[in-house]
C-alpha cells in the first residue's frame, strides 16, 4: 500500500487544501491528512476544530483519514507509515518554502518524499489567512471554503447570519 501524509495547519481548510487533498488521494492508496497541533502563528481555531472541520470537509473521500499531530513532520510520515508528504504550491514563493522544507526533511529522512502538487488555478491565490481576511470583512467565501467552514466563521462572529462580516469597517477619511 501506498501511503502519504498531507500536513499543514488548516485553520481553516479552504477548497484549495480540499483540492490537493482530493488530488493527492487519486495518487495514493491511501492519504492521511495531517492537521499539525503546534505551529509558530497565531490560531483563529483550536486542534480540536481544526481537525473536526477539515474531517467534515474531507469525509467524501473514502481513502482519506484525518489525524492531529504535534511532531516534526517527518516523524509523523514515518509513524503513519507513510513514503510520501503531500505538499500544495501556489506561487513562486511557496516553491521556495517548500523546497527547503523538502531538503530539511530529507535531511532528517531520506527514504520519505516529498511530492508537491501545483494549485488549481481557480484556487492559486487561495490560503487560509486570505479566506479569514476575506471573511472579516464581509467578502463573499462560499466559493472558497466547505459549508462547514464558512458556519464555523459565523460561530467565530467573524459573519452574521447574511454572511455578511460583523466587523464594521470605517474610514477615518469619511
Amino acid at each position: 500500500m501506498i501511503r502519504a501524509v498531507y500536513p499543514a495547519t488548516f485553520d481553516p481548510i479552504t477548497n484549495g487544501h480540499v483540492d490537493i487533498a482530493t488530488r493527492a488521494a487519486r495518487i495514493f492508496d491511501e492519504l492521511i491528512v495531517g492537521v499539525f497541533s503546534r505551529p509558530m502563528k497565531n490560531l483563529l481555531f483550536s486542534v480540536s476544530e481544526r481537525l473536526y472541520l477539515t474531517q467534515e470537509a474531507l469525509k467524501h473521500i473514502d481513502n482519506i483519514r484525518v489525524e492531529s499531530y504535534n511532531d516534526l513532520t517527518v516523524n509523523f510520515a514515518r509513524d503513519q507509515g507513510a513514503g510520501y508528504v503531500v505538499r500544495g504550491l501556489r506561487a513562486m514563493s511557496d516553491f521556495e518554502w517548500e523546497l527547503q522544507l523538502s531538503l530539511a526533511n530529507h535531511s532528517l529522512d531520506p527514504d520519505i518524499e516529498t511530492v508537491c502538487l501545483m494549485a488549481s488555478q481557480e484556487h492559486s491565490f487561495l490560503s487560509s489567512s486570505i479566506l479569514k481576511e476575506i471573511a472579516l470583512n464581509g467578502g463573499a467565501i462560499k466559493h472558497l471554503a466547505p459549508p462547514v467552514v464558512a458556519e464555523a466563521l459565523r460561530e467565530k462572529k467573524m459573519l452574521d447570519n447574511d454572511g455578511n462580516s460583523r466587523v464594521k469597517i470605517v474610514s477615518v477619511r469619511d
